[in-house]
């Protein structure tokens, strides 16, 4: 149960990099294809909903485990329906948590990319991040407090209201199952919603998000091993008590704390990262551009660039204007001996809005644009109009993690 938001807000199964580009634009609620991990299901208040794959496997684990409950009330085959209903409603708790994150980062004006539900909850991906301290807090804190006031509602449900057997037991085991969520999401490290409570701490008392998000960081890291801990001494008194689930609890303790660990580790990686965006610079990482014509053979234009010891290719009209950039993954997986049949407009890419850049972009203001356009290469252009060069996502990847 987390929320992301690029580049200071990671989530364990994505690297930070420039070149893996993100929206920074406004797009909850945009037309179009949506982007995400999972299966599509739809929009709900205009954020895109996924589905993983892991989701099945899981709702499949819990229906089997809870199907043991349900069977004293209800016979086979019914008690395997009730316990998969009982699997929807506790991913449904966990779909409402991660849309009060959505809903509150809508409400602070934040662009909302997506929702996810996968085998550990799920999770928020926020397209930038918070713009002060109080709202990252804001954001965290409203995923736990939706799960404690359900959690609430199903104690208050359960003790006032003539239920019977079978929705007693789904409103008690989803009350404890909200309570439990709220709670461990409130666990002070990241990626967990109350490590992003460290970090609004942090970040309002020393005025830098940098240092909240180390400190939620290595605070993370703190609370995986003491999940493992806890996990193993849990399996140990549940075999002793005869139990033989011991390693049950020791692997999902295990699969818990690896999930805290690696976010909370990208979460530091990311922030040491972030340190080396101000020296990005687009003049120091361009290549040499070799200009050609569209209709040149591409074995010929090929033959140029490496006479100008030139890493680039860009195509220009018969008045020398530029008109697009030669893909470099698209010469590569042209064999020789097709070049000299293969003009080089026909690998070329037209110079679409955005794939122009002044060669004097660095910093963030680098990193945003090539956010705002995803693209293999980028046409540097001076003041003045004249070709500067061209510019590589992989090299600007390589220089950001400094290799």
């Amino acid at each position: 149960m987390t929320h992301s938001a690029p580049p200071n807000h990671r989530e364990p199964d994505r690297e930070p990099g420039p070149g893996r580009a993100e929206d920074d634009g406004d797009d909850g609620g945009a037309p179009g294809r949506p982007r995400g991990n999972g299966i599509h299901v739809g929009r709900v208040l205009g954020v895109p909903v996924f589905v993983s794959p892991s989701w099945f496997v899981v709702a499949v684990i819990v229906t089997l485990l809870f199907e043991s409950q349900v069977h004293d009330v209800v016979a086979r085959p019914g008690s395997y329906a009730v316990a998969f209903a009982y699997a929807l409603l506790l991913y449904g708790s966990v779909f409402v948590h991660e849309l009060s994150h959505a809903v509150t980062a809508r409400a602070l004006r934040l662009p909302v990319r997506s929702v996810t539900l996968h085998i550990l909850g799920g999770e928020t991906s926020i397209g930038r991040e918070a713009r002060g301290p109080g709202g990252e807090f804001l954001i965290a804190f409203a995923g736990p407090l939706t799960n404690l006031v359900l959690a609430g509602l199903g104690g208050l449900a359960s003790a006032y209201l003539p239920l019977p057997p079978v929705a007693r037991l789904l409103v008690d085991a989803l009350t404890f199952a909200n309570l439990l969520v709220g709670v461990f999401n409130l666990l002070p490290g990241l990626p967990l919603d109350g490590g992003r409570l460290v970090r609004a701490a942090v970040w309002k008392i020393t005025g830098r998000s940098r240092n909240g998000a180390l400190a939620a960081g290595w605070v993370g890291r703190g609370v995986a091993v003491l999940c493992l801990v806890a996990g193993a001494y849990l399996s140990t008194r549940t075999a002793d008590d005869g139990g033989g689930v011991g390693w049950l609890s020791l692997l999902w303790s295990a699969l818990v704390a690896s999930f805290i660990w690696v976010g909370a580790s990208q979460a530091i990686r990311a922030e040491r990262l972030r340190d080396r965006i101000p020296g990005l610079s687009a003049r120091r990482l361009a290549r040499r551009a070799a200009l050609v014509p569209a209709d040149l053979p591409l074995a010929e234009a090929v033959r140029r660039a490496q006479t100008e010891h030139a890493g680039a290719l860009v195509v220009t009209d018969h008045d020398g204007r530029p008109r697009g950039l030669v893909s470099e993954k698209a010469v590569t997986a042209t064999p020789e001996h097709r070049r000299p049949w293969i003009s080089t407009g026909d690998v070329s890419r037209g110079l679409e809005p955005g794939l122009t850049l002044d060669a004097d972009l660095a910093g963030e203001a680098l990193i945003d644009a090539i956010r705002r356009a995803p693209a293999s290469e980028y046409l540097l252009l001076e003041p003045g109009g004249a070709v500067y060069g061209v510019l590589a996502t992989a090299d600007v990847d390589r220089a950001f993690a400094g290799r």
